[in-house]
């Protein structure tokens, strides 16, 4: 089995099976990526393929220093950022940039469903956290979609956002809360899957 390293070496080369070995590799994992944050398949398709054009374009970038798959994450996350900016599709009903810390004294985040990963294989559950989801404003979706959905670290998800790892934890927390209330409020998710 070819290693990733000489793929990409080859790819650089311009070979084309080697730049398709890539984009197969990781297709999947970037269009999921897209569609969570996007909210759309149209949408994630377009994040898909500008995703691997700015690969192909700026592979002689890429250092090293990171996994492929963590680069091509950034790459993603920024276009669909990007495209979610343009569009101007969210705005929050709840300011969740300055929340009530007085009101959250006392309260933990327990309520937040535990092993989320199993829940999300709940089509109940998936589809109320779906909808929730519309009014998160994307700079918190995306921080929730690479820590809780696709489980990457703190610090994985620092670096794909280039931000730092308080920011993220400050994100995360604010997202959580966020669409905790949304679940438990608004569309009584919470209380019926625990």
């Amino acid at each position: 089995m070819i290693k990733e390293a000489e793929i990409i070496r080859m790819a650089l080369n311009g070979d084309q099976s080697a730049q398709t070995e890539l984009v197969k590799t990781h297709s999947t994992r970037i269009y999921n990526l897209g569609l969570r944050i996007m909210r759309n398949e149209e949408d994630a398709e377009d994040v898909l393929q500008e995703t691997f054009i700015t690969m192909l374009n700026k592979l002689q970038q890429f250092s090293g220093k990171s996994s492929l798959y963590t680069w091509l994450y950034r790459i993603a996350t920024n276009i669909a950022l990007q495209k979610l900016r343009e569009k101007k599709r969210l705005e929050a009903k709840i300011s969740i940039h300055e929340p009530d810390f007085e009101a959250l004294r006392g309260s933990q985040l327990r309520e937040w469903p535990e092993h989320l990963e199993e829940k999300i294989n709940d089509e109940q559950f998936r589809n109320c956290l779906s909808v929730a989801m519309e009014d998160l404003p994307e700079n918190y979706r995306a921080v929730f979609v690479l820590r809780d959905l696709e489980n990457l670290s703190t610090k994985e998800a620092a670096g794909v956002l280039e931000i730092s790892e308080a920011n993220v934890k400050v994100r995360l927390m604010r997202a959580r809360l966020f669409l905790r209330d949304k679940l438990a409020h608004h569309l009584k998710c919470v209380g019926e899957t625990r």
